[in-house]
């Protein structure tokens, strides 16, 4: 049985890092002393002969149990015996009034069931989940009265992910402590119908601004982002921005949730970064949603060996105190083995029956067994508790994981779902479906915990929430040790210095263009960037975030002056030291260089972009990826950054579906726009020119961090944004920015950037991103070749076009009385002449986010299906968004209206050979300067 490290760890305090791989033993031994090996063996083999297999086991354990506190090296277990990680003798005093708690824990069940079933009343009928917190209240309730620090300790307070289906029980100590009315628990997931606004349903930040803090419903989710947090939080520190040393985070997880992906993938970092800051607190009630999570197995013996061969320190709390005699009892490990070789499904089916059940199917298996049981009942028997339902067991845990360094820490706590709620609750595959209490389920649970509640008023539809006199001594030692431990949880605070604007001079550079050079996109955003990290204020608050891609991006010229956050340092010699652009590690690095870890990163965006909020330190996130691997691999933690309130930069580079051409199809990215316009808190631009980058990003600064000016056309915005900008790896010339540029334009959406010139017909070309130079040529084109005037007009953001357009919609349908609003692309197009083709670099949903606001309608250009590996020329007459495409799709608009003869769009269909890829002409481009 292992045990948690006591004294510290000698490498820890002599200021050296722990190797992940500690225990590995060596492949080839070499006996330095034979006579000594032969006699150790012989006394093995001796107590195995005289003493039996049982005591050398335990001789053996606790050898291993001694090595690793002497440091020696040896293999450690990755599976332990199915009891406790603290044995009885190790328990620390438990400082509390356990009376006291255990009444506090009931009124908190009490109201967290009630609510729930009265959300089930009639005409309401909103369902709710009872079972998650019955089974966890008791691992709550110890770390709300002795572990979880508010946001008005010295310290700074913890950082706390509630499992989501947990929430009513967190909803109840709020109502108990004076946060939350009984009217606003009536108004449980009645968020829009609720008079004074209702409670959501799982913790959303966004929804409930002021009380929870981080969203924790999206399953996996939770593990990744509490890890990510713990990081940051030393990040913080490393940089000397904040004091964080004194801050632990806490992620309360299911034993079923750990089954997603998410939930282990990153357990490796918090160990080879040593978050000792950082418990894990696992409710394994072995249930998932309609059964059981290893019915044929042990899901906490599982856990145990990840956790441990990650390189965590695991504490299983698994039996309560009752089973404390039986074990000391145990005298040849018979009840060890059968606790052992007992699968989950059966544990499940025993707390579904009764005492008389678990002695005969449980106990009743060995003689041995059995015999320890005879003296006691059958209440008895069904009384023996789990771990996860004691608090003194409880709190040895927790008190074992915030004391132990080098390692974070997972707590394995045993449970049973539907806890106190009844028979027709307690361990039931339904039990997770389950909202209402029956007549006799209310009467039975009343009378389990306690509670001075008559008969008569147990209504079956409305039964009453429960709250002591205010002066009881329940409620002054719940409020005191709050105050104690820093105040409410969970609270969320977003209150923080405005920034100042960026320096005009930071502009320049995108501003002047780029002369004779031609520079993608990208790379004028990393110049930006590294104008903007020399601004004394704005320069520390930026967090580059980058996955394995720096190169890819031109980042890599960031390495040496702002080096990668490595707790480590650097303590090789970099292969390519010698070199300008060498690679560099730091204690107080600046960039967080994720690997090939798209979650990963988003996570690390997430951390740093609630910093403003969860430390009062805005930072500025800046994460690049490739574009395809962002709202397409990673979108719902996107959604989840968007709950928390996320604020900064995601630059989708390497953008579009022909721009980055030899990668094919799980590379080439013509959807990410469309899946970014999904997320309500997703500001996204596609820009085109260096100087629209700069533009675009000094609004966003301001809009999140400053003194906001307001929307470009006028009225508030919320600064809970992150702006998504997709940039690409093709370069062209930059040209520089147009004297008298509409700035209000580019910023709503849509500007235009170069009017027609000459005689004849008149068309208007929508571009996007990397699509104006070809709406340039196809402009040039359509005035040589066939004497039509087209306005090329730059499109920055279609999203954006489009959720002005339905605020306006929205406006007219609620005040039909006024005169109605007109959106502002049908404003810019409503007094243009001629047919609107829009093009771009994506599918044609995107530009068609448009459309229903165009006025005469409008024809659209993408890149609609898979994917492929050519040039970009053949690629983009394969997708027909080439300028000579652009050229035919005008003419045939223009015959559409009747304004040219159709013989004229056949004769450029053939004169261009646009049906031919191999007909495509090199790149050839025209100026992107507008004429004059």
């Amino acid at each position: 049985m292992s045990a948690p490290q006591q004294g510290g760890d000698p490498t820890r305090d002599a200021g050296q890092p722990r190797a992940v791989i500690t225990d590995g033993l060596p492949s080839q031994l070499v006996d330095t002393d034979p006579d000594e090996t032969q006699e150790w063996v012989e006394s093995l083999d001796s107590v195995v002969e005289h003493a039996g297999r049982g005591r050398a086991r335990y001789l053996m354990l606790k050898m291993l149990q001694r090595s690793r506190e002497q440091q020696v090296g040896v293999p450690a277990l990755r599976s332990t015996d199915y009891i406790n990680t603290i044995p009885p003798e190790r328990e620390p005093y438990f400082p509390g009034d356990e009376d006291t708690e255990r009444r506090i824990r009931a009124y908190i069940r009490w109201n967290a069931a009630i609510m729930v079933h009265r959300a089930q009343r009639p005409g309401i009928g909103v369902g709710g989940h009872i079972s998650s917190y019955a089974s966890s209240a008791s691992l709550y309730e110890v770390g709300f009265n002795h572990f979880f620090r508010g946001k008005d300790h010295p310290g700074g307070g913890d950082q706390i992910w509630f499992q989501g289906h947990a929430s009513p029980g967190i909803y109840a100590r709020a109502f108990l402590e004076g946060r939350l009315t009984e009217e606003q628990l009536d108004g449980f997931r009645q968020e829009v119908s609720h008079p004074g606004g209702g409670l959501s349903s799982y913790p959303h930040p966004r929804l409930m601004p002021d009380f929870w803090e981080f969203p924790s419903v999206s399953m996996g989710l939770g593990p990744m982002n509490a890890i990510y947090q713990a990081r940051f939080n030393r990040y913080l520190h490393a940089r000397g921005i904040k004091d964080t040393s004194d801050q632990h985070v806490w992620a309360f997880l299911g034993d079923g949730e750990m089954d997603e992906p998410e939930s282990l993938g990153v357990i490796g970092l918090a160990a080879r970064e040593e978050l000792d800051n950082l418990t894990f607190v696992v409710n394994c009630n072995l249930q998932r949603l309609d059964g059981p999570v290893r019915g044929n197995g042990k899901v906490i013996q599982e856990l145990e060996s990840f956790f441990r061969g990650a390189g965590w320190n695991v504490v299983k709390v698994i039996w309560g105190r009752e089973w404390d005699p039986l074990l000391a009892a145990d005298r040849d490990g018979a009840l060890v083995n059968l606790m052992n070789s007992t699968p989950d499904g059966d544990y499940q089916t025993y707390k579904a029956e009764d005492g008389a059940f678990v002695r005969e199917h449980f106990f009743g298996r060995d003689p041995r067994t059995r015999k320890l049981v005879e003296h006691m009942s059958d209440k008895e028997v069904w009384d023996l508790s789990r771990g996860g339902h004691d608090y003194r067991k409880v709190y040895a845990a927790f008190k074992a994981a915030v004391e132990h360094k080098g390692q974070p820490t997972v707590i394995l706590a045993k449970t049973i779902k539907g806890w106190t709620l009844g028979s027709h609750f307690e361990g039931r595959n339904s039990t997770h479906q389950m909202k209402k209490l029956t007549a006799e389920d209310l009467a039975a649970f009343r009378d389990r915990l306690y509670l001075p509640i008559p008969d008569e008023a147990l209504d079956k539809t409305l039964p009453p929430y429960y709250k002591p006199d205010p002066a009881s001594d329940e409620m002054q030692y719940m409020l005191e040790r709050r105050r104690a431990l820093g105040g409410a949880v969970p609270r969320r605070r977003a209150e923080f210095k405005t920034l100042k604007a960026p320096d005009d001079k930071a502009l320049d550079v995108l501003r002047r263009g780029s002369g004779k050079q031609e520079v993608a996109t990208t790379m004028a955003f990393v110049r930006l960037l590294k104008e903007l990290l020399k601004d004394k204020e704005l320069g520390p608050r930026f967090v580059p975030i980058i996955p394995d891609e720096a190169r890819t991006f031109g980042m890599d010229s960031l390495f040496p002056s702002q080096k990668i956050y490595n707790p480590a340092g650097q303590r090789y010699t970099s292969v390519d030291r010698e070199l300008m652009l060498t690679y560099k590690e730091s204690e107080s690095g600046v960039i967080l260089h994720e690997g090939i870890n798209e979650a990963g990163s988003t996570a690390s965006f997430t951390a740093a972009g609630t910093s403003y909020s969860t430390h009062g330190e805005p930072m500025i996130p800046i994460y690049i990826f490739y574009s395809m691997f962002g709202f397409q691999r990673t979108g719902d933690s996107f959604w989840a950054a968007a709950d928390q309130m996320t604020r900064g930069f995601v630059l989708g580079a390497t953008a579009g579906r022909t721009t980055l051409n030899g990668e094919g199809l799980q590379h080439e990215d013509g959807h990410s726009l469309l899946l970014a316009h999904t997320n309500p808190a997703v500001v996204s631009y596609d820009p085109a020119f260096s100087f629209e980058v700069g533009h675009i990003t000094r609004d966003a600064l301001l809009r999140m961090y400053g003194e906001d000016p307001g929307a470009p056309l006028g009225g508030h915005r919320s600064p809970d944004v992150m702006y998504y900008l997709t940039v690409y790896n093709e370069p062209y010339n930059q040209p520089a920015e147009p004297e008298g540029l509409d700035v209000q334009g580019l910023l709503a959406g849509m500007y235009r950037y170069a009017p027609g010139h000459g005689e004849g017909h008149r068309a208007q070309v929508l571009a996007s991103g990397v699509a104006v130079p070809w709406a340039l040529r196809a402009q040039e084109l359509l005035r040589e070749d066939w004497g039509v005037s087209a306005d090329v007009w730059s499109v920055t953001s279609w999203t954006e076009l489009r959720r002005q357009a339905d605020a306006c919609s929205e406006h007219n349908l609620l005040h039909p009385e006024e005169e109605p609003q007109i959106p502002y692309v049908t404003q810019r197009l409503q007094d243009t002449d001629g047919p609107v083709v829009a093009v771009s670099d994506w599918m044609k949903s995107v530009p068609d986010l448009i459309a229903p606001f165009v006025p005469g309608g409008m024809a659209t250009l993408g890149t609609d299906g898979f994917g492929l590996s050519d040039t970009r020329p053949a690629l983009r007459r394969h997708f027909h968004v080439d300028a000579e495409s652009i050229v035919v799709r005008v003419l045939a608009s223009l015959a559409d209206r009747g304004l040219v003869d159709r013989a004229q769009v056949r004769e450029a269909v053939e004169r261009y050979r646009i049906g031919d890829v191999q007909a495509a002409p090199a790149e050839e481009r025209t100026d992107p300067s507008p004429a004059t």
